[in-house]
């Protein structure tokens, strides 16, 4: 059976784009990349005194049951040189289910539809741009109307190369 995944990537250490074109490359080894948000440039959220992240959202199509793709996410962060670190702080990769076809699940490891995407602007801009109809299976609002509540003020499409 195939699922459709919603994955949040955010970069702020290292060269930032180079780590989300790896990581998306990656993900297609393991499951098919059917479409890619553009890539902008985050203040931090959380704690303020580090670099910009670079984010995105791809939309893939897996085979992977959630927690087997979460286990799959943790294992390419590190693969790709991610170090544990303490909560919201720097990272070289971080890679975030935001939404597994409709499921709704609060485990202790894994919570789905993602916790915290509708106070984020930094997920809800590339993921309103990839599927502003998307319906929150808890919240039951759209995305898009989800990111008429937060404030994308500091948030702006990345033309970096």
């Amino acid at each position: 059976m195939e699922y459709i995944v919603y994955l949040a990537l955010g970069s702020n250490m290292g060269n930032r784009l180079a780590n989300l074109k790896n990581a998306v490359s990656q993900l297609a080894q393991q499951m098919k990349v059917k479409k890619q948000s553009p890539v902008y440039e985050t203040p931090p959220w959380g704690f303020a005194d580090q670099d910009a992240f670079l984010n995105k959202v791809v939309k893939v199509e897996t085979h992977l049951k959630p927690e087997a793709l979460l286990g799959h996410l943790k294992r390419l962060e590190a693969s790709m040189g991610r170090v544990p670190s303490f909560e919201n702080g720097p990272r070289l990769i971080d890679i975030d289910i935001l939404f597994f076809d409709d499921v709704v699940m609060d485990t202790p490891t894994l919570v789905i539809p993602h916790p915290r995407l509708h106070q984020r602007a930094f997920v809800l801009v590339p993921l309103a741009h990839l599927a502003p109809d998307l319906l929150h299976p808890v919240l039951q609002k759209p995305v898009s109307k989800l990111l008429d509540d937060v404030d994308r003020s500091e948030i702006t499409l990345f033309k970096g190369k």
